[in-house]
This record gives C-alpha cells, sequence and structure tokens, in this order.
C-alpha cells in the first residue's frame, strides 16, 4: 500500500451501497420519518457510503502495512508512537468510541516505518470494536509482525455510548493496556508510562 492511499477516494461497490441503502431506508420508515422530504432523499446512499469508510479496516491487511516498510537495524531502544487519534464504533451500539493510541516497542533487529504503526491503529479502529480487543489486536499484530522484545499499547478513548445514552457520563475516560515481552517488567513499563505523559 502506498502511503498515499489513505488520501485517494474510496471507490464504493454499487450494488453493495444500493442494498446497504436500502436497510436505512427501512429503518428511518420504522421510525416514523418521512424518507421523501428533501433532507432525507439522499441520506440512506449517504450513510450506507459513511458505513463502508468507517468499517474499511475489514479490507485492509495491518500486517502487511508493517511488512511494507520492515527495515534491518541494531537498535535496541523503545521506539514510542504516543497521540496516534482514532475513531471507532463500538459493536454494542454501533457509536463511536474515539481517543488516542500509545504504542511502544522495543526492536529485536528489525524495526518499521513511523507512520505504519498509526497505520496499524487505524484499521482495527475502522471495524466494530470493544477497547480491551481493539488494544489486544494491535499488540499481537505488532509484536507477530516484528517480533520485537516487548510490545506496549495504552488506548485511552471516550464513548459516546456512555455519554449519549445509558449512564450518561460526560467526562469519562477509559483506558485499556496490553503489553509483551520485556514490557512484563515493571520498571520498563512504568518508563514507557511516563514518556508518553510528556508534553
Amino acid at each position: 500500500m502506498d502511503s498515499i492511499d489513505q488520501y485517494k477516494p474510496l471507490i464504493f461497490d454499487p450494488e453493495k451501497t444500493a442494498k446497504i441503502a436500502g436497510h436505512y431506508k427501512e429503518i428511518l420508515k420504522l421510525m416514523r420519518e418521512d424518507v421523501s422530504r428533501e433532507g432525507l432523499l439522499q441520506t440512506p446512499a449517504r450513510v450506507a457510503k459513511a458505513m463502508q469508510f468507517l468499517l474499511k479496516g475489514y479490507e485492509q491487511d495491518p500486517e502487511k502495512i508493517l511488512l511494507s516498510a520492515k527495515f534491518t537495524e541494531n537498535y535496541r531502544q523503545m521506539v514510542i508512537v504516543k497521540d496516534i487519534h482514532f475513531y471507532s464504533l463500538c459493536e454494542h451500539h454501533m457509536l463511536p468510541f474515539f481517543g488516542k493510541a500509545h504504542v511502544a516497542y522495543i526492536p529485536n533487529h528489525h524495526i518499521t516505518g513511523l507512520s505504519k504503526i498509526a497505520r496499524v491503529v487505524d484499521v482495527f479502529a475502522r471495524r466494530l470494536q470493544v477497547q480491551e480487543r481493539m488494544t489486544t489486536q494491535i499488540k499481537d499484530c505488532i509484536q507477530n509482525t516484528l517480533s520485537p522484545l516487548g510490545v506496549m499499547v495504552v488506548l485511552e478513548a471516550q464513548h459516546l455510548c456512555m455519554q449519549m445514552r445509558g449512564v450518561q457520563k460526560q467526562n469519562s475516560i477509559t483506558t485499556t493496556s496490553d503489553f509483551t515481552g520485556v514490557f512484563q517488567s515493571a520498571k520498563t513499563r512504568e518508563e514507557f508510562m511516563n514518556l508518553i505523559k510528556r508534553g
């Protein structure tokens, strides 16, 4: 994949888009909306395309993204990519959750392009998700592809399913973490946490 792929407009399959749009049109009718009014005429098609964009991660291979920029390098210190903004959809209510990912790994003869780490986060975010699983998937992908000495991933996110409905707690932040290898050492984890907290 070229680094410019993210800037290319998605090509939507007309048949798939029409089928999805048909379902959304029926949902609007069930909610007692007038689907013939001007403001809603194109809404089903727009939503169909939006959902395909928001869930495009199913069509992407995160391991291939890392391998496309895998290099041999004798570097064995911590590599951190922090404050990676992401947007995902909760699989329970299909409402957004969004926040920042912080990813670290310690190479073992192989490194990858820094932008590829951010793209891996995006691939897993652009699927129906729970934050806990997404955290582990990012960690496992980097560990399995680069075989580093260790990986650690921390996600911090706000969940609209908690803010717009249900308990309606507006300022709650959910933090999840997962790690492998040398990050099982409390000292190494502490170093990572201290580094991502710096401005």
